[in-house]
This record gives C-alpha cells, structure tokens and sequence, in this order.
C-alpha cells in the first residue's frame, strides 16, 4: 500500500474535510473566548461589602448568576458546533473478503462521503446564524438579570427608606399621644378624649405597617438574594440601604425609539432567526445536487497488489420530497419574518406604557418637591410661629410634621415605581437608561 497516488488522495481528502474555519466560525469564536475571559475572572470575582453600589451588586450578578452561565454555555456549545456542520462526514474503514476453503482474497479500505462545498458551506451559515441566535439570547439574559437585580435593590432600598419615614411618624404619633393624654387628665375635657382615642388608632395602625414592612423586607431580602445568583443557604449579602435613585428630566422622543429598534436584544434574536431560516432555505435547496462517496480497497492476498477503486452517487430523483423540503423551509423563513413584526409592535406598546409610567412618576414626583412639600412646611412654619404665640395647642406640630413625612412616604413610592420602570425600559435599549436619557413620546401632544 506504498501507491502514491493512494496517498495523495487520502491526504487531499482529509485537509478538504478539516479546512481552516470560516470568517463567521472564527468571529463567533473569538467573541465566545472574549466573553468568558470576562465571565470567569477566577480569582479576580468581585466580592460585596459594606456600602457597595448598585455597579458593584449588577458586576456581581453577571458573574455568578447560573442563568447568565447556562446561557453563555449554550451560546459556546452553538459557536463550537458551525465546525462540525461545515465539515466532511467522517472517513469510513471498509473490508471485505472471500473465503472458500481458504482466504481467497484479502481487501481493507477506506470510503469517504464527499459533499458538494456549496451544501457544506450553506450548513456552516446556518450553524453560525444559529450561534448568532444563541448570543442573542445571552444578552437577553445579561440584561434580565441586571433588570431583576435593580429592581430588587430598588425595592429594598425603598422598603428601608419607608421604613424610617414610618418610625419618625410613629414618634410623632406617640408624642402626640403623651400630650393629648396629659391634657385630658388636666383638663377632663371629651374632647381630649376622643383625640387621644384617635391617637392611639393610628398609631396602633402605623405599628402594624412597620410590622408588615419588616416581614416584607425578609422576603425582598430573599428576593434580592436570588437576584444575585447566591443560592438560599449562601453567605448574605451586605445589604443595601441608601435609596438615593437620580431624578433626571425626561424631554425627547425619536432618539429612544430609534435605539430600542437598534438595540432591542428580543429584536436582534429575532433578526438572527430570521437570518438562520435564509440559511436553512439555502441548506434545503442544495438537496438538489447530489453527494458522493469515493473510496479505495486493496487485496492484499494478490501478488502484486490487486486495487479497487469504489465510488458512489446519490440521486436526488424525488422531486416532490425536495419541493415540500425546500417549502417547508421557506415557511420556516416566512414564519420568522411575521414573529420578527409581532415582536416589534409588542415592544412599541410596551414602550409607549412604560414611558407613559416613567412620565406619571416624573410629574408626582415634580408636584411633590415643587407644591406639596414646600406647601406643608410652610404650614408646619406658620404652626409653629402660632404655637409660641399661644394661638394653637401643640398637638398641631407633630400633626403637621406627619403630614410631611407622609408626603415623603409618597415621593419614595412614586421614585420606587418610575426606577422600577426604567429598569423595564433598559431591557428594551440593551443597557442602563442613561441620566437625562431622551424618552420617547410616540405623539408630541404626548409630551409632558
């Protein structure tokens, strides 16, 4: 078996089947190797302390959360598999012998599929459009689990503030108290007493809501824990606490909008199905050309050497199968085209409401700073001046002061439901909406 054209086409065979890979193969492979070099830092994975930043809670949760992982793995596995799609099918060992009464001939070989390079090729872009497809989804899942873990730290940080709001109420509340109670027993007026009887309601009513806030917070707390990755019988986290979310203006429209098409990660895995149903129409219309199969046999029982060339042909004759195939296929396409349109009027309504909140929240959150606060401190102002004159009684003080601490209760509320939102909203843009970030107002009369 010393032939060299045996070997030359042995040889030809096999670099054919083991070609250097694609422009796409390698590009997917390198972003795969790039990501992960990021996603697993080893001895670098950053560690939360006292006083870390909601920067620092989203970096942690991108590196150890298993949903971000399972995701990069799938999108690995994909970008490893265009290799295997654009490569030949493995060689085959063949043998074959007569035998009478006696080994009459002897013949081992080796048999090779070939595929024409065009089928090969369209497979490769199939795999890469499908490699694109899992990246998508990775990203999608990055910007869920940034999302979920902001609107966690939002709603804890939230509770905590609420919380200490609702404990400077009830002192007031319980100050009331001692002075409603000390006039009722100095004057024993009924007045005083259904007062005071009021009193002790509310505050009854503000210990139970510390008391249902603080059975909230375990569960926010738990909540928060999963959002981060860390299982439930993990080490806690240090837990945030200062709710201070910026409160930026929210003026233009278009610019959003153009970014949400741009950027939506649903969006782009749609577009990467989309271009994955092209690629396996191309595969389905090259069930037109037929495959090969060559190979080469030696009787090593002949003196001299006896060979046997092999070769074979499939015949693409049923032209309905491959019609159906090849409609089947298109269908596919035309399927991902119209799931693409759906997607993009979903994410336009889904824009329009969570703008609409987003601006609901801005315009409390105005009224509250600019009327009602300024309003209720004037009227704690002139209460005060009132009481030195002798013209009030002191109850009217920490009345009024709760009054203004209610308020602010509602300006955390509605500075909760708007970061919640936009934390949505971040989801459509692929990222983080910026400080001051345009947002979009399908209509100008729907501009605040």
């Amino acid at each position: 078996m010393h032939n060299p054209r045996f070997i030359i086409t042995i040889l030809g065979l096999l670099l054919a089947g083991c070609a250097s890979g694609s422009r796409e193969e390698k590009v997917a492979l390198d972003r795969v190797r790039q990501t992960g070099a990021r996603l697993h830092p080893g001895p670098d994975r950053p560690a939360l302390t006292t006083g870390a930043s909601l920067a620092d809670y989203l970096h942690y949760a991108l590196l150890n959360h298993p949903q971000v992982e399972a995701a990069y793995d799938e999108w690995h596995a994909a970008a490893l598999a265009i290799a295997p799609a654009r490569a030949l099918p493995d060689p085959k060992l063949t043998f074959q012998a007569d035998i009478a009464r006696s080994v009459t001939s002897l013949m081992p070989g080796l048999m090779f599929d070939v595929m024409a390079p065009g089928k090969r090729a369209a497979m490769a872009r199939e795999a890469a459009a499908a490699s694109e497809v899992a990246y998508r989804r990775y990203v999608t899942r990055m910007l869920e689990t940034a999302a979920g873990v902001k609107k966690n730290w939002v709603d804890l940080t939230a509770l905590e503030e609420t919380l200490r709001l609702k404990r400077q109420m009830l002192s007031l509340k319980e100050e009331a108290i001692r002075f409603s109670h000390a006039e009722h027993v100095t004057m024993h007026a009924m007045g005083s007493l259904d007062q005071l009887t009021q009193l002790l309601n509310e505050a009854g009513r503000l210990r139970l809501e510390i008391a249902n806030l603080e059975d909230e917070r375990r569960a926010l707390r738990a909540g928060f824990k999963a959002a981060l990755g860390i299982a439930h019988d993990g080490p806690d986290p240090a837990w945030p606490e200062c709710f201070a979310p910026p409160t930026a203006p929210t003026p233009d429209d278009d610019t959003f909008w153009r970014a949400v098409v741009a950027a939506n990660p649903r969006l782009g895995e749609m577009r990467a199905m989309v271009e994955m149903s092209v690629a396996q129409v191309a595969v389905e219309q090259k069930a037109r050309t037929p495959d090969f199969a060559a190979g080469l046999m030696a009787d090593l029982k002949m003196n001299p050497v006896l060979w046997r060339p092999l070769a074979e042909m499939t015949l693409p004759v049923w032209r309905k199968k491959i019609a159906a195939t090849i409609a089947a296929a298109q269908a596919r396409h035309d399927a991902a085209v119209a799931r693409l349109r759906t997607e993009e009027l979903m994410v336009a309504a889904d824009l329009a409401r969570m703008t609409y909140m987003v601006r609901e929240a801005d315009r409390m959150v105005a009224y509250i700073d600019g009327t009602a606060l300024p309003n209720l401190r004037q009227s704690y102002d002139t209460v005060a001046a009132a009481y030195g004159t002798g013209m009030t009684n002191f109850a009217m003080i920490p009345e009024t002061q709760e009054m203004v601490l209610a308020m602010q209760v509602e300006r955390v509320a509605a500075l909760r439901d708007r970061e919640k939102t936009l934390a949505d909203l971040s989801l459509l843009v692929a990222g983080e909406v910026p400080a001051g970030a345009p947002l979009p107002a399908r209509t100008a009369a729907a501009t605040p």
